[in-house]
């Protein structure tokens, strides 16, 4: 092969089918600029690697439960339990068996920018998504781990086609579908992932709708958690109609 230009060899090492065959004759090349795009390519690969190993070891529940025969298998999770404003927020989604999404993960691990990047391949791939939103009054009548029970639920009720199964985050719910509860399955499951996702970018885009009504608060990035601007605002300005007035330090400012 005729000496090809860095730039060249980096627009074929970018071609997956052509890559290959290069990679022993660019290990002989001299060159320190093709020898640095060469040690790129290879981390490039093995992060890949490291991610379709662990999609795979997070759909172990789905393959299970497809074995025993069930097709539409449901994950489930909620967003906001902690917060002192806003709603709580379950989704449920339903992902087809050939859905594969490297880089999936519990929705607190992800940057913003990946959660909506991977809101959208959800949502576009799914056979069912559903929410379900139980807000701060409803929170304050029944509690709040009520309310995360009736919001998942609810999403569970909601979905379309109805599952099969259900993958449920730590939580024990009473439905009338197959179903099994996973501490941190969020971390475990794809399903359940997918669900973190959805419905923290749902939850998240509901703050920032509301900080534009109360821009005091700082919703728009503390998402209604107690930081230290959010609580100087509550003694400044004092409760809105979105804080729970059941948490403390909201119910002593009443």
């Amino acid at each position: 092969m005729k000496q090809l230009a860095i730039s060249q060899i980096a627009e074929l090492l970018a071609r997956e089918e052509e890559a290959g065959s290069l990679i022993h004759e660019l290990e002989q090349d001299k060159r320190k600029g093709v020898q640095a795009l060469l040690v790129k390519w290879k981390k490039q690969k093995e992060q890949e690697k490291l991610l379709k190993d662990k999609f795979l070891a997070m759909t172990k529940y789905e393959q299970n439960l497809r074995y025993q025969g069930f097709k539409l298998i449901a994950g489930v999770d909620e967003v906001g339990r902690g917060p002192l404003a806003g709603p709580v927020v379950a989704a449920a989604v339903i992902l087809p068996e050939t859905f594969f999404l490297a880089g999936i993960d519990d929705s607190k691990k992800l940057t913003e920018k990946k959660r909506e990047e991977y809101d959208e391949v959800i949502r576009r791939d799914a056979l069912a998504v559903s929410i379900a939103v139980i807000d701060a009054d409803e929170i304050d009548k029944i509690n709040i781990y009520q309310a995360t029970k009736k919001a998942m639920k609810t999403a569970i009720a909601s979905l379309d086609p109805k599952p099969e199964a259900v993958l449920i985050d730590a939580v024990e719910l009473e439905i009338p579908f197959r179903s099994e509860s996973i501490i941190k399955g969020d971390a475990k499951s794809v399903s359940i992932a997918a669900a973190s996702i959805v419905a923290k970018v749902a939850r998240d885009r509901f703050m920032k709708e509301i900080a534009q009504e109360y821009p005091e608060y700082g919703f728009q990035k503390n998402m209604g958690y107690g930081t230290k601007d959010h609580l100087r605002a509550l003694e400044k300005y004092g409760v809105t109609p979105f804080h729970r007035k059941t948490f403390s330090p909201v119910k002593e400012l009443l």
